[in-house]
């Protein structure tokens, strides 16, 4: 199925009747046409009702549903995983070595390895590579490989040689493992020599990717690191892309701590987003209230203190700025709702309850921390990819926090029954963009008491990405709300059926983003 070409980019402010499809749409369920003037949905009904317009789509019976919001992504880095190098699905260190090889042979001498994606706990022998053996597969050139979680990596023995202050930093291995801040540092340093028009044109290849894929806006979160001064530049540049008229909607998080009015000048739509007040499970850094299974002589890392979390909160408030945490751990889950207990006391629980506060992944909860979310109306932004990659009693967060805890993680269902408002991403790279990847692994996921319908699962994945953002008049197909929708190469009404995890995802065959055409299937 394919749809006429259509010059939307001609002509933005005409009144265009999509007819001849299926409309999912709240107000009409039996809606098969709808009006779109310009950037706003202006009526929704049968084909027999439709109004006269300027132009016409035949939908030849598509389905057509709200466009999809990624809620949590690093644009840049999801382009580099798609234009070069990434170790995802590798079973072993040697295949790890064999990739860097093969790649490095592309490269000119001078060029620095920078690669991520690798993930020990589905090898059969677990152990990593060697800093001197990841090195010789670079030929010799500085590499620094990121685990799949994006909170530790490799570094080859040129690397802390050529910046001997990581050494210095929290923390670097004996094996050249580097986590926390000398993770950071390791990878922005290496980062630092990669221009910004060439990180904003990898970022190009993710929005060309999101929109072929039904997705109209995205949330990126970018944490400055002192090691890269062209961070700043970089952010800029990807919320200017966002801005074009033939790109999905770029909404940045700048994840600094305490520094709201700089995020406000740098365009952001918030300040905090990535900002870490824990690492990940992969990685043993998220921050738990009891001991790992597999370590039991750590809890994990905590990055900022409940006070550090009011203070944030505080600056945001004065900014008129939406604060988020990047918080996987119950005890880090903790430590942020301590700090909102600690603002309530100055800024009022109303003002906080209004300002659409965000927790970015969120995966340990239990129902007192649950409870004390509602309590703030704190927004869950999480990633349903993440249980179907590892979790169940067999997977790595078994292997981390025990059978029943990994059961018990990332509860959706629990978390949308009591009220907490929930929105979808994929923390691509981490796991791909995939809009309906992550709305069939809400639906399935390991645990049957922690599963969502399809319905509650879709508005996450659509509504529930605008809702977190503020905006309340996109995600559904009604009048008076924000053109943002896709097109489907299906020919039923309602959801598709999500019942076999196997099955392959709809094809999109167009998406518009604020009324404008941002792809259309070849």
């Amino acid at each position: 199925m394919s749809l006429p070409k259509t010059p939307f980019h001609e002509a933005q402010s005409r009144r265009t009747l999509w007819r001849g499809g299926h409309v999912l749409s709240p107000t009409s369920p039996d809606a098969t046409a709808m009006l779109v003037e310009g950037a706003t949905i202006t009526w929704v009904g049968p084909d027999a009702e439709a109004p006269v317009a300027d132009q016409t789509v035949d939908l030849d019976r598509a389905l057509v549903t709200p466009a999809f919001v990624d809620s949590h992504v690093h644009l840049t880095g999801t382009g580099e995983s798609l234009t070069g190098l990434h170790l995802s699905g590798l079973g072993s260190a040697g295949a790890v070595l064999d990739q860097v090889a093969e790649y490095a042979r592309t490269l000119p001498p001078a060029a620095v390895v920078l690669a991520g994606g690798w993930d020990e706990t589905a090898w059969d022998d677990p152990t990593l590579p060697a800093p001197e053996a990841v090195e010789r597969a670079a030929g010799g050139r500085l590499v620094y490989l990121s685990r799949a979680c994006g909170h530790v990596g490799i570094a080859g023995p040129r690397v802390l040689a050529d910046h001997p202050e990581l050494r210095a930093l929290d923390r670097v291995s004996d094996t050249g493992v580097l986590t926390r801040a000398a993770h950071r540092a390791a990878r922005g340093r290496l980062r630092a020599a990669v221009p910004v028009d060439q990180r904003l044109a990898t970022a190009r290849t993710a929005l060309d990717r999101a929109a072929s894929l039904g997705i109209a806006a995205l949330v990126e979160h970018t944490v400055p690191v002192a090691a890269d001064p062209h961070t700043e530049a970089e952010f800029t540049g990807l919320i200017a892309l966002g801005s074009h008229p033939g790109n999905p909607a770029v909404y940045g998080w700048w994840g600094e701590l305490c520094a709201a009015e700089k995020a406000r000048d740098l365009g952001a739509h918030g300040c905090g987003g990535d900002l870490s007040v824990d690492g990940s499970l992969g990685a043993r850094t998220a921050f738990l209230r009891n001991p790992y299974r597999d370590d039991d002589s750590s809890r994990g890392a905590r990055y900022l203190t409940a006070e550090q979390i009011r203070d944030h909160l505080a600056a945001c408030h004065r900014t008129g700025l939406s604060a988020a945490f990047h918080a996987i751990g119950d005890g880090a889950i903790a430590t942020v709702l301590d700090g909102l207990d600690l603002a309530e006391r100055s800024i009022g629980l109303d003002a906080i309850r209004h300002a659409r506060h965000r927790l970015e992944h969120a995966e340990l909860l239990d129902s007192e921390l649950t409870a004390r979310m509602v309590h703030h109306g704190v927004h869950a932004s999480v990633q349903p990819a993440f249980d179907a990659a590892w979790g169940g009693a067999g997977g790595m967060y078994a292997a981390r926090l025990g059978p029943s805890a990994a059961l018990a993680a990332n509860p959706f269902a629990s978390l949308a029954g009591v009220g907490v408002p929930l929105s979808f991403g994929s923390d691509a790279p981490v796991t791909p963009l995939d809009p309906w990847g992550g709305v069939r692994a809400a639906v399935h996921h390991h645990n049957p008491g922690m599963r969502l319908t399809p319905a509650t699962a879709f508005t996450a994945a659509t509504r529930g990405g605008w809702r977190a953002l503020g905006i309340d008049d996109s995600g559904a197909l009604a009048p008076g709300m924000r053109a943002n929708f896709a097109v489907w190469d299906l020919t039923a009404p309602g959801l598709p059926d999500l019942g076999d995890p196997q099955a392959p995802a709809p094809q999109c065959l167009m998406t518009v983003a604020e009324g404008h055409h941002i792809h259309q299937h070849a």
